[in-house]
């Protein structure tokens, strides 16, 4: 996104999670992967100078919150304070990002949750998202995902705006208690993201032609793709402390059976890794990723890799 005299506009085109990441990375010096993904959440996509030798939180207060009437304005310029705009932003911002479920989720009728959608895909805040592939069942509609254009707009609009009339007197007490018990889920979807481009570049021979989610009413796949053959790889993402183990291909397997999908490679990313037992299993038809495989995505990273923003500096 760039700015003009208007505040936030849309780039002519938007750049893939993995480069506003891998710019994000090279502008403010991240080295620990974790770190990085975490920080990026927060403040991705926006070209901001970010000191990640301060805490997290820290920085919330200092650059945001701090400067809500500031960052309000300019973005209240785009949505023209529209109320139909915000609760849609941020349904999608604290739901599942899909189309429908996000306009019951803001009490917009169809018609007006399409009009809100339109309009916030036109003026670059968000962007539209297809399920891999149709449904099992021909007569089903799958909706959209309406996907946020820069990791900032998501947690803005699920961790700031709500909960404005305190942040606009100085308090920040409510903001801070809803950032520290939300705040381990909130950066699934970045890995999520992170994980489909990581699965992108591992596949050398038989390279990955499509690739990302798949959902319908009944079933959600977090990876679905493609390779240059033909083959089908699903997988999945767990975060939690634990070590994955075989429940997990189990769990997966069922997701396809459920979807009527044959994958004929399974991929699972599991942000702590895997039981030794687990482990054995690797094979050309299961891929196992952790969180330093991740690490792959900030390599060799050059100021090729830095994108052109001219927002305020916050």
């Amino acid at each position: 996104m760039v700015k003009n005299k208007q505040g936030f506009l849309p780039m002519s085109k938007h750049p893939t999670l993995l480069q506003q990441f891998r710019s994000f990375c090279f502008q403010n010096n991240a080295t620990d992967i974790e770190s990085a993904i975490e920080y990026f959440a927060v403040f991705g996509g926006m070209g901001w100078n970010v000191d990640m030798t301060k805490p997290l939180e820290e920085l919330i207060e200092e650059k945001i919150l701090a400067n809500y009437r500031y960052i309000h304005g300019d973005l209240t310029k785009i949505t023209q304070s529209n109320k139909s705009h915000h609760a849609l932003l941020s349904a999608l911002a604290l739901g599942d990002r899909r189309e429908h479920s996000a306009y019951r989720r803001a009490n917009l009728l169809r018609k007006e949750g399409e009009e809100s959608a339109a309009f916030l895909i036109k003026f670059g805040l968000l962007t539209r998202e297809k399920s891999q592939e149709e449904p099992a069942d021909e007569k089903e509609e799958v909706s959209d995902r309406l996907v946020f254009t820069a990791a900032f707009l998501r947690f803005w609009f699920s961790s700031v705006s709500p909960y404005y009339k305190g942040i606009k007197e100085g308090d920040f007490t409510e903001v801070k208690e809803r950032w520290e018990n939300t705040k381990h889920a909130f950066f699934d979807s970045v890995y999520e993201g992170l994980v489909i481009a990581l699965v992108k570049q591992s596949f050398k021979e038989d390279w990955v032609a499509k690739v990302g989610s798949y959902w319908d009413k009944n079933s959600e796949i977090e990876i679905l793709g493609r390779t240059k053959s033909g083959k089908t790889l699903a997988g999945a993402c767990k975060y939690s402390k634990s070590k994955a183990n075989k429940s997990e291909l189990s769990k997966l397997q069922e997701r396809c059976d459920k979807a009527k999908l044959k994958a004929d490679i399974f991929v699972i990313f599991s942000k702590n890794g895997f039981s030794s037992e687990f482990k054995k299993e690797k094979s050309d038809t299961l891929k196992l990723y952790s969180l330093k495989n991740l690490k792959i995505l900030m390599d060799d990273l050059s100021e090729k890799d830095l994108l052109v923003n001219t927002n305020k500096k916050y």
